[in-house]
């Protein structure tokens, strides 16, 4: 008899278990909307999977509707497959207004067989040119793949499936800007951009292969949320069922890459970096940023 209440209550904890494991992901309609593209953009599986598309009319975007003051914030992405040269899917936090703070993820389509570039960016007070560029270690149009910004008072990191590739440091200190001020929502957008997007702008969109459709899912977002009041909150995971907590930031916000992870970081950085404005001619001749020299 005790065996079986034993099995009992752990089938019960392993239910309470799973019930949290489920509200752990944030549903689309509870956290976004779709705001532009006449029904190119579309929330399905019961708010579990959002999709946007792009024609030769329009393309079509997403945004948050919370604003964010520091988080981090994971996304899994299926990018546009086949020829998808001239298209831009663009995942990024971003404030409002002239001096607006901005962190960036961007994906530049490329010919069938060519890879994708993944571009980065930090803006802060409206001045952006901080761009890094990299290849990829695998196709991101057969499967979903996590991309996640941590944004704390110290650092801005760009990771992929985990790997850190990227880490934009606060250096105040040294009279350089960092985005700390400005709440900012989390936006994304399948557009055409076949100017500058793949190869310098020398290759065009196909719309044969039209419509395009880059996929959505595993959104979540431990973060501080700013509430109507304009006062951030911070705790639980956003578009959950569980409790707000104690109104206390989780492990996000004081992190930074121990040594293991910043070997990683620079593993990434000298077999798949493509570009570095710290170390672009063009900008080099004209004097690099202040933090390149640091």
């Amino acid at each position: 008899r005790s065996t079986k209440r034993m099995a009992r209550m752990a089938a019960w904890v392993l239910a309470i278990l799973l019930a949290s494991c489920a509200f752990a992901l944030a549903t689309f309609d509870k956290e976004f909307d779709v705001t532009w593209g006449d029904g190119r953009g579309k929330i399905l599986n019961n708010g579990q999977l959002l999709t946007l598309g792009l024609d030769k009319i329009s393309g079509s975007g997403f945004q948050s509707k919370h604003e964010y003051l520091f988080g981090k914030i994971d996304m899994q992405l299926k990018l546009v497959p086949g020829n998808s040269a001239g298209t831009v899917t663009a995942y990024y936090l971003s404030s409002q207004g002239p001096t607006h703070d901005e962190i960036d993820f961007e994906f530049l389509g490329n010919v069938t067989g060519e890879p994708y570039t993944l571009h980065t960016n930090v803006f802060t007070q409206g001045q952006g040119q901080r761009e890094q560029q990299f290849r990829l270690w695998f196709d991101p149009t057969n499967d979903f793949h996590t991309y996640s910004i941590l944004w704390n008072p110290k650092h801005i990191i760009f990771m992929v499936d985990d790997m850190p590739i990227r880490d934009y440091k606060n250096l105040e200190g040294k009279g350089i800007a960092f985005p700390k001020n400005q709440p900012m929502r989390l936006y994304s957008s399948l557009w055409n951009a076949d100017d500058w997007a793949t190869q310098g702008g020398r290759v065009k969109t196909d719309w044969s292969h039209a419509p395009f459709s880059a996929s959505y899912r595993g959104f979540k977002a431990d973060a501080c949320v700013v509430t109507a009041g304009g006062r951030p909150r911070c705790g639980a995971s956003v578009g959950t069922e569980v409790a707000p907590g104690t109104g206390a930031a989780g492990e996000w916000y004081n992190q930074e890459l121990d040594l293991t992870r910043q070997q990683r970081m620079r593993w990434v950085q000298r077999n798949y970096m493509i570009y570095n404005y710290c170390t672009d001619p063009k900008r080099v001749a004209k004097g690099v940023p202040a933090e390149c020299s640091m």
